[in-house]
This record gives C-alpha cells, structure tokens and sequence, in this order.
C-alpha cells in the first residue's frame, strides 16, 4: 500500500497550486494523508476527487469552511498498522513524551503546524512523522512531502522528497 502525507500546503496564502510531482504523488497512492493548514477548500475538493483515499484534518489555519468537514483528529488502520492525524503537536521539546499520553495504542502519528520535516520514534514505539510543507518551505531549504509504503504490517520505503520545481507553477 503506497501512502502520500503532506500538510501545511496553504493554497492560495502560500502558493497558487499544489506543484505538479505532487499531483504526481497523490494518482500513485493508494492512500493520502493530510495534516492539515488547507486554506482552502478548493484543494480539499480537488484532492477528494483524485485520490483514491484521503484522510485530513483541520489546521489552525483553516476557516469555518473546513473546520465543518473535517475533524481535529482522524484515526485509521492500515493494513495493521494504526495512525493518528492531528496538525498540532506543540513545541519540539517534549513531543514524543506528550505523544504518547495523547495518542496511546498508535503506531504511527502524522502531524504538521512547523513545515519542518520530523521522523522519531516516541518512548512508546510511535514514529511520528511530519512531512514539512510541499508550498511553504518556511526555514528549510526546500518544501518537502514524504511517501511510505505498508508491507505486511511494517511501513517501509519512507521517502522525504524535496520539491523540485518552483511553486505553483499550474494548477493540475
């Protein structure tokens, strides 16, 4: 099973569009998560008519619109595995400890809010795991999204992809 996770893509705020490898990325997954911080809800309904599935939450940049479609927090199970998605994790220091009381019995929680890209395992065992922003690239040096696969259980083949063409460039 081939996963997508992005968050944080503030279209139009940030950037016109979502660039074209990510649109790329979304007809090769089997399923797409997003952390939220949409802004709009023209990309929600465009990555809902896409995607084969897609699993979001609302950030806290994202208005009364989208705060009525999606929840705060979305739990699913994949293939055995099972994530949390929630945009907001709170400061660096302390977030896989606070993880773990908030999120018990997952194995993996996807976030975003920062744009910067995270990958640790909590005390508990959970990889947490923020995959930046592909429109935002904040302090980074390049705007980000990860790929994973799930295989027999196990999330495999995690992949940070830097974007590679300027933002925005088409609306795909």
């Amino acid at each position: 099973m081939k996963l997508l996770l992005m968050a944080d893509t503030h279209v139009p705020k940030r950037a016109r569009a979502l660039p074209d490898e990510v649109w790329r990325a979304v007809d090769e997954a089997d399923v797409v998560i997003h952390a939220g911080d949409w802004v709009d809800a023209a990309t929600l309904d465009a990555l809902e008519s896409r995607a084969a599935r897609l699993v979001g939450v609302v950030g806290n940049n994202d208005g009364a619109e989208l705060r009525v479609r999606l929840p705060e927090v979305a739990r699913l199970t994949l293939d055995g595995l099972r994530f949390a998605v929630v945009h907001e994790t709170g400061a660096a220091s302390g977030r896989e400890r606070r993880a773990d009381e908030a999120f018990p019995g997952i194995d993996v929680l996807v976030f975003g809010h920062s744009h910067i890209p995270w990958n640790t395992l909590t005390p508990a065992g959970t990889r947490m795991l923020n995959p930046g922003s592909p429109t935002d690239r904040r302090r980074q040096p390049h705007g980000t999204y990860l790929t994973a696969v799930i295989a027999d259980g196990a999330l495999t083949d995690l992949t940070l992809h830097p974007i590679k063409q300027p933002y925005g460039l088409r609306r795909t």
